[in-house]
Parts: structure tokens; C-alpha cells; sequence
């Protein structure tokens, strides 16, 4: 790989010499702009709108144009004086958890190689450092003229350099969320659920562009001179209103099917963590049935208190009347031959 900045890594007081790559290569197709009428092609030529004439490359400098519209000079000499230290040096200023770099702020990759023997062994020194504390480097570096963030962490065996974004260069997502006021039933996260587990994990090798290969086929097509490929189907939806319910029934199916696993209905099981957040279930009892519990359990408190309060032969008659509320009958209960003599013996003693 051709290197397009040589400079150093500056960890702390060590300074690793390294060479920087691009880790990425563009592989789309490429058009140029032509005349329909003869098929040459368009191409721009740089003109001074003052003078109304071509300039060359070695005419052209940088300007800024003020609010007024004044065109102010900047010179490659201006640019030079500009205290810039990281213009050879990519430097080290903290080390944070990969967590804390927000995505958004990802921009070009590139890799970073040992620059001669030397730099071998506090490259490697750098690089295990990395891999034992799980966190990634962040630094500043010059490139093109300008100063820019980077983000350093390990690749297989390889030190990659991310270049980021500033903070103040990310917008706030203001006013882009769709409305709150939106109510998601548990069956639809559910089925929603069930679309992402079946639809699995990927192996991102196994993922192509398939849009590259249909142009390929077309310029291959027109070359050759034979007949243009048929476009596929077309699953735009063109932004219709669908019902949700169904549509996630109908993806479910199709991934299954699409799995291996056959068409066999959208099977939900509905999440364990989801089913604490919902308010448990409440057992419905027929009012009477409560009701009547009610009256049992009250007629059954007043007589275990009378029954605490009497002596043995007042405990009897409580039971024997408890019993007889409990049956809902208007028949005379029969006495046992112990409880004739208990009354005689009441009737006795008053």
C-alpha cells in the first residue's frame, strides 16, 4: 500500500515513526459526462470572471470572501506561519473507552505502519497497550491542510486510525424524531422481536453490493450487444399507509422462509424483561361469590370472639351455631346427650 503522509505517533515522551495508509478502496463505477450528440466528453475549464479568460493551475490561488463580498488572500506562505505542531505528528492526548466516541463522529479509516526498524518495537509497545487496557487513543493530527481528531485502536495486529469529526461538527437531532404521541401495543414489539431473532446475525463478507453487479451486467449487456437484463421486482411500497400488525406477520413468515424454516405462521413469544414492566394480571371474582366470602369470614371472627370470652360449654354452642350458619338451613340441629346436661348445668348455676 502507497503511504500518503509520513510523520510520527507521539505517546507521551516516545515517538513512533509510522506511515499512513488509506484502510479503504472505492469500488464503485465510475461515469463521465458526455455529449449526447457525438459522444464526446464534457469536460470544465477554469475562467477568471474579470478578465473573461482561461487560467492555468499555476494562476490559481485561495481567497476568502468576506459577508461584503471582498476577496481577501490567503497565501500558502500564511498558511505556513499558522501554529500548527501537529502538522508531522499525530499526538496522543487521552485515552477513553471505545463507548464514549460517538459513531456519528467516524469518519476516514486508515492504518498505520512501523516506519523503519526503529519504530518496531514502541509500535509494538503501543499496540498491546491498547489491546490490554480494552480503551482506544484519541489524538490530533494535520492532514490537508488542516487539523483534524483521530480515534486509534487495534486491527487484527495493525494500528487503525479513524479520523473524527469535531463535536461542534455534529448537529442536534432537533425536531427529526417522529412524534412521541404514539402508542406501540406489546404484541407489535413482540412480533417486532420476532423479525430480529429470526432474521438472525450475518457475516458481513457474506454481504455485496448487488446494485455494482447489476451495472456491471448492463455495461457488459451494452458492450457485447445483447439484450439488456430484466429489471427485478419492484417492492417499493411508494410510502402507502400498510397495517403494521400484518406487515410484521407477513416479514416474520418470510424470513423464516427464506431461513429454511418454512412458512409456518409468525410463532411470538412474548420477551421475559417486557412482561415485568406490565401491570400483573388481577383475578376476577363473581360478586356474590366475594360477598358471601365476606360475610362468612365477618360471622366467623364474631364467634371466635365469643367463643374466647365464654367458658367451655359457651365454645360448644358458638360451633353448634356456626354450624348451623354455615348450612343456611332453618332446621333444628339435633344435640348430642353431652350437650343436655351442659345446658342443665347452665340453667343450674344462673
Amino acid at each position: 500500500m502507497r503511504s500518503i503522509w509520513n510523520g510520527a505517533v507521539s505517546f507521551g515522551l516516545v515517538s513512533i515513526p509510522v506511515k499512513l495508509m488509506n484502510a479503504t478502496e472505492n469500488h464503485s463505477i465510475s461515469f463521465r459526462q458526455i455529449h449526447l450528440e457525438d459522444g464526446g466528453r464534457i469536460r470544465y475549464r477554469k475562467f477568471c470572471d474579470l478578465e473573461d479568460a482561461e487560467v492555468t493551475t499555476d494562476e490559481i490561488g485561495k481567497g476568502y470572501e468576506d459577508a461584503d463580498g471582498t476577496v481577501i488572500e490567503v497565501t500558502d506562505e500564511d498558511l505556513a506561519q499558522l501554529p500548527l505542531p501537529t502538522t508531522k505528528t499525530i499526538e496522543i492526548v487521552a485515552f477513553v473507552p471505545a463507548d464514549r466516541i460517538d459513531p456519528l463522529q467516524m469518519t476516514t479509516p486508515y492504518y498505520l505502519s512501523a516506519n523503519g526498524a526503529p519504530a518496531t518495537k514502541p509500535y509494538t509497545v503501543l499496540r498491546e497497550a491498547l489491546k490490554d487496557s480494552d480503551k482506544v487513543a484519541v489524538a490530533r493530527f494535520a492532514l490537508r491542510g488542516r487539523e483534524r481528531l483521530g480515534m486509534l485502536r487495534v486491527v487484527d495486529d495493525v494500528i487503525a486510525m479513524h479520523a473524527l469529526l469535531w463535536p461542534d461538527e455534529i448537529r442536534p437531532a432537533d425536531n427529526v424524531a417522529p412524534d412521541t404521541n404514539v402508542t406501540v401495543r406489546d404484541k407489535e414489539l413482540d412480533l417486532a422481536d420476532a423479525l430480529m431473532n429470526t432474521l438472525g446475525e450475518v457475516d458481513l463478507d457474506d454481504l455485496h453490493d448487488d446494485y455494482r453487479e447489476a451495472l456491471s451486467q448492463l455495461i457488459e449487456a451494452k458492450i457485447a450487444g445483447e439484450n439488456l437484463p430484466e429489471p427485478g421486482e419492484d417492492t417499493d411500497t411508494g410510502g402507502k399507509v400498510i397495517d403494521l400488525m400484518a406487515a410484521l406477520e407477513r416479514s416474520v413468515e418470510a424470513a423464516r422462509e427464506s431461513k429454511g424454516g418454512g412458512g409456518k405462521g409468525a410463532e411470538v413469544t412474548e420477551l421475559r424483561g417486557r412482561e415485568r414492566k406490565r401491570a400483573p394480571a388481577k383475578k376476577t371474582t363473581p360478586a356474590k361469590k366475594t360477598a358471601a366470602a365476606k360475610t362468612a369470614s365477618g360471622k366467623k371472627t364474631t364467634d371466635a370472639k365469643k367463643a374466647t370470652g365464654s367458658g367451655s360449654g359457651n365454645k360448644k354452642t358458638a360451633a353448634k351455631k356456626q354450624t348451623t350458619e354455615k348450612s343456611g338451613t332453618r332446621k333444628s340441629v339435633t344435640q348430642k346427650p353431652g350437650t343436655k346436661k351442659a345446658a342443665a348445668k347452665k340453667k343450674t348455676s344462673a
